[in-house]
């Protein structure tokens, strides 16, 4: 049986000019566990090379090049809209892909994330972002 997502959480972040360009997005299954992921749009994902350009310009030896690192997984979206986020979610879980860019949210420190990073996120950081800043309910 295909897990569904019961609530989706999204906290918007703006770039220098107050334009979302990326949001966390927190998502709470039929089964009651939370996941947690970044959607980003084209314009963040160029500011990050636009970004690494100015810091490899500043340092001696280094060469200056527009490059973008993505630590963790990011969703790539045409746009930060609600229809297309829960859209992109919907298929993700339908196409089974849903946990490799997507973290688990856990109480236990000795889980890690649900890729091979590494990273992990706790209940803690889900509850203050659910409770405290989050920007649109649904």
């Amino acid at each position: 049986m295909i897990e569904m997502p019961k609530h989706v959480w999204i906290e918007m972040h703006a770039n220098d000019s107050g334009e979302p360009d990326s949001c966390d997005v927190i998502v709470e299954t039929e089964s009651g566990k939370i996941y947690n992921s970044l959607f980003i749009t084209i314009p963040y994902l160029q500011r990050q090379m636009e970004l690494s350009l100015a810091v490899s310009k500043q340092v001696p030896d280094a060469l200056p090049v527009r490059y973008a690192v993505l630590e963790t997984p990011h969703v790539v979206v045409e746009n930060l809209e609600r229809d297309t986020i829960e859209d992109t979610i919907d298929n993700l879980f339908t196409l089974d892909m849903f946990e490799s860019v997507f973290t688990l949210v856990t109480e236990d420190e000795t889980t890690t994330r649900t890729t091979t990073t590494g990273k992990r996120a706790t209940t803690e950081v889900a509850a203050v972002v659910i409770s405290d800043v989050l920007v649109v309910e649904g």
